[in-house]
């Protein structure tokens, strides 16, 4: 099985099994809803910044390429750290505007810098 796929499926059974350990401990009275949604929502942002960590990994065969992923690739762990720090230690409303934020930033920026890379190519 691919590296990348099992650790694809490792992301997914680690939310799924942290949702539903932090389900329990709120039903036992351990931690509160807010507790759970924290959890839950900040792990998908740290689950975006170890796909951002693993983007300039891959074998791409063109140097535009590369740059674009290296790009990505930061732009990716930066607004995923952000948004699960965000949903860590902010207010829920906080964390909800800033943290969707974050990640439509981290997109513009990988779209802005393709978009350039392509203005490049086509100017030379």
């Amino acid at each position: 099985m691919n590296k990348d796929l099992i650790g694809s499926f490792a992301w997914g059974v680690g939310i799924v099994v942290l949702a539903l350990a932090a389900t329990l401990a709120r039903k036992l009275g351990y931690i509160d809803g807010d507790t759970v949604l924290r959890l839950v929502i900040g792990a998908n942002g740290l689950m975006i910044a170890w796909y951002g960590n693993r983007m300039p990994k891959t074998f791409v065969p063109s140097a535009r390429a590369r740059e674009a992923r290296r790009v990505a690739a930061w732009s990716l762990v930066l607004s995923g750290l952000v948004y699960a720090g965000l949903w860590a230690f902010a207010p829920i409303q906080a964390a909800v505007i800033g943290g969707c934020g974050a990640v439509l930033i981290g997109i513009a920026v990988t779209l802005g810098y393709c978009l350039s890379l392509r203005d490049k190519a086509n100017a030379g």
